[in-house]
């Protein structure tokens, strides 16, 4: 699925949506989550930093939150964040610099699925609501594995889709598809960007197969955290 059916590659047009989208970004996740994302991206860190890595990739980084949380709770870890989109880079840069973070985070426009490293360059590797965008979801996977060192680890966290506990299923799946697209195209002045979002979860693979999938590209030791009885899951493993 591409947020606006053009001609153009699903890379590009995903790099257009974020660019559009930057300035409203956190407010709007934050927003649109009741601010869950927030607790989400924590609790993946705290699980990241009980391995104290010292080099740490996020790819999709966004506006670094995720980067932003890594480099706090591991005081001896210097973190790359990789990004796609040069606008989410650089509303990333100023939270970066207000958190007097610039001699610890490194911020970079890039392609996941072309990542400029050599191989084993990295203690871990983060995702967050990110992979789901990759055009080839395969690729980008691999590509995560090979810059990560023997015996690193890494942490993706994605949205799914509940259905588990019935009535909680259908009450998300109405918000999610009816009330967050309308709210969030509304403030950001881009409905088919807020469309895009729950289409993405719907064609996303369920957690077992991205389980499967992360298993093909490289890594061993694969397990999963459900978080909310299923709207995501955090995925744990070992390269």
């Amino acid at each position: 699925m591409k947020p606006y059916n053009t001609q153009e590659s699903k890379k590009n047009e995903i790099r257009k949506m974020f660019n559009r989208i930057a300035p409203n970004y956190d407010f709007l996740n934050h927003l649109l989550s009741l601010n869950f994302d927030r607790l989400w991206r924590r609790r993946m860190v705290r699980r990241l930093a009980e391995h104290t890595p010292t080099r740490v990739l996020d790819v999709a980084t966004g506006t670094a939150d995720v980067a932003i949380n890594v480099a706090r709770k591991c005081p001896d870890c210097r973190v790359v964040g990789l990004d796609l989109s040069s606008e989410m880079i650089r509303y990333a840069e100023g939270k970066v610099a207000d958190k007097s973070l610039t001699d610890r985070v490194e911020l970079m426009v890039g392609d996941a699925e072309n990542l400029p490293f050599g191989e084993q360059e990295f203690d871990a590797v983060t995702a967050s609501f990110g992979v789901r965008n990759f055009g080839e979801l395969p690729r980008g996977l691999s590509e995560m594995c090979r810059v990560l060192r023997t015996g690193g680890r890494c942490y993706i966290m994605e949205f799914s889709c509940p259905d588990d506990v019935p009535l909680f299923s259908s009450l998300y799946r109405f918000y999610f598809h009816h009330i967050l697209p309308v709210v969030g195209g509304w403030i950001s002045r881009d409905r088919q960007a807020y469309d895009y979002l729950p289409g993405s979860v719907d064609e996303f693979p369920s957690h077992t197969d991205f389980e499967q999938m992360m298993r093909t590209a490289g890594f061993s030791k694969v397990s999963s955290l459900r978080l909310m009885w299923g709207v995501a899951y955090i995925y744990i493993a070992e390269k």
